[in-house]
């Protein structure tokens, strides 16, 4: 049927697509890519020719509306990003909103994010959580870190490898030096790593082991007070 497809490639092993995207990728007219050559290099692991259109984070405002013309012309379209999931930290949220308010249809087809498996093996509560992806790299960062003070969920963040460190740092700074965080690494490759331990902790083992790969930082809520600390702070 015309319409966007969102297609989640693999976040590191090619083994995890799914049979379903494979079948779409196969199926639809073109594809937009965050980065061509990434997705190349996929498509040609899995024996399909496509073309190739790039749609990232510095052309999609010129983009869009052709896309959604050539939709609403009978074309149908995959869209991709180079790992994980369209529009989580990623292009994807405002041709999905164009086509949306355009009247195209629009499928999401589930498969690899990095969020989920690290928040899961964390072994933090994940009834509840708030995805907080990457925070802002100077403005607004600090503000954004003491609004979350006080939140009982379990976050998730990303992190860049060149930043994880100072990252903890502040962690401790806002959140407490004691606060429980799970750290992964390259989820789903060859040198996937989880580090649990305190913030600080956590800090000092990257500080000692150079940081390297794409990076999710779980950290616990804020512990609920129990009925006697309410008693006595009254």
């Amino acid at each position: 049927m015309p319409g966007l497809y969102i297609v989640p490639t693999p976040i590191g092993n090619l083994g995890d697509i799914t049979l379903r995207a494979i079948d779409v990728l196969r199926e639809v007219d073109f594809i937009l890519a965050e980065d061509t050559r990434t997705t190349s290099v996929l498509l040609k692991h899995l024996g399909i020719e496509k073309r190739l259109y790039s749609h990232h984070k510095f052309n999609e405002h010129a983009t869009v509306g052709m896309v959604a013309e050539a939709i609403a012309a009978g074309h149908t379209v995959a869209l991709v990003s180079d790992a994980g999931t369209p529009g989580i930290s990623d292009p994807g949220f405002l041709l999905v909103r164009t086509c949306v308010e355009a009247g195209i249809e629009v499928e999401t087809l589930p498969g690899a994010t990095a969020c989920i498996p690290a928040l899961v093996q964390s072994g933090f509560p994940c009834d509840r959580f708030c995805f907080e992806g990457f925070l802002p790299q100077k403005k607004g960062r600090n503000k954004r870190l003491q609004e979350l003070r006080d939140e009982e969920r379990t976050m998730i963040f990303y992190e860049s490898p060149y930043r994880v460190v100072k990252c903890l740092e502040q962690f401790a700074e806002v959140f407490g030096a004691d606060r429980e965080v799970s750290v992964t690494r390259e989820i789903s490759k060859k040198f996937e790593q989880t580090v649990r331990s305190t913030v600080s902790e956590a800090a000092e083992y990257f500080r000692q082991h150079e940081p390297r790969g794409e990076f999710v930082i779980v950290l616990a809520g804020k512990p609920k007070r129990n009925r006697k600390e309410e008693d006595e702070e009254q």
